[in-house]
């Protein structure tokens, strides 16, 4: 083949730079390690703090940086790898549900959600909040969207609120037979109330996962569950074990 355009684009000095740093972390420092500030760091590499601050994005983006409130740039661990398969998957709730249910409100969930709902926009739905824990630190916050319908005898239970409310809609959920589900996946940025669950900036770079729950023929249930981007690698496959990993370094831990 012959030479494209692309071919002679030289390659950014800032990303160059972030390989020089990717192996300056393996060699030179250990997890949770606080960097230098910018300023010794541009001068430890002869560049300009701009291109640095490029290429530390960059490294936070593929999970080898984390920025910490009050604490500064830090060596990030391992990825954990969360399943997100769906054959080992029930209900919301169900036993083996690794997420911990917070608070429930009515609300009127967002547009896109009323969409997959197949709802009015100005219907209130059960909005349940839960979060996902891993290795002892938060690693995904969900928000779960039950329309009324899905639930009809929660009227009649005692359910207050918070996380007794919370899990007084999942029981009555799982009363439902489930049709199935399907699944997405896209790259996000953090907003501020996720941000806040997962001790990250709002903007960081988030994986959001949105999940269709079907039964009796329409959308029963729609999660929204947002991934820490720079820590979780997403897995697919049949087991419900945790993949950990870093580089070519694997183990698996029940």
């Amino acid at each position: 083949m012959g030479t494209t355009q692309l071919d002679t684009v030289p390659e950014p000095k800032y990303w160059h730079l972030k390989t020089v740093l990717s192996e300056a972390l393996d060699s030179d420092f250990a997890v949770g390690e606080i960097l230098p500030n910018e300023r010794e760091l541009a001068a430890r590499f002869g560049v300009a703090r701009a291109t640095l601050r490029q290429a530390l994005e960059q490294l936070e983006l593929e999970g080898r940086l984390q920025r910490r409130r009050g604490v500064g740039t830090t060596v990030a661990p391992p990825r954990v790898g969360v399943d997100v398969g769906t054959s080992q998957h029930g209900w919301p709730g169900a036993t083996g549900d690794s997420w911990q249910p917070l608070d429930c409100t009515s609300a009127v969930p967002p547009a896109a959600v009323a969409r997959m709902l197949d709802g009015d926009f100005d219907d209130e739905v059960h909005t349940v909040r839960r979060i996902r824990v891993s290795h002892g630190q938060p690693v995904a916050a969900e928000l779960l969207y039950v329309p009324v319908a899905s639930v009809p005898d929660l009227a009649a239970i005692e359910a207050p609120s918070g996380a007794a409310r919370a899990r007084s809609v999942l029981r009555e959920l799982q009363r439902l037979g489930m049709d199935g589900q399907d699944r997405a996946v896209e790259l996000g940025s953090a907003r501020a109330d996720d941000a806040k669950e997962l001790d990250r900036l709002p903007g960081a770079p988030v994986l959001v996962v949105t999940t269709r729950y079907f039964a009796e023929g329409r959308t029963a249930a729609v999660s929204v569950a947002t991934y820490r981007a720079d820590t979780c690698r997403l897995t697919f496959g049949d087991s419900g074990d945790l993949e950990i990993s870093h580089h070519t370094q694997e183990r698996r831990a029940s």
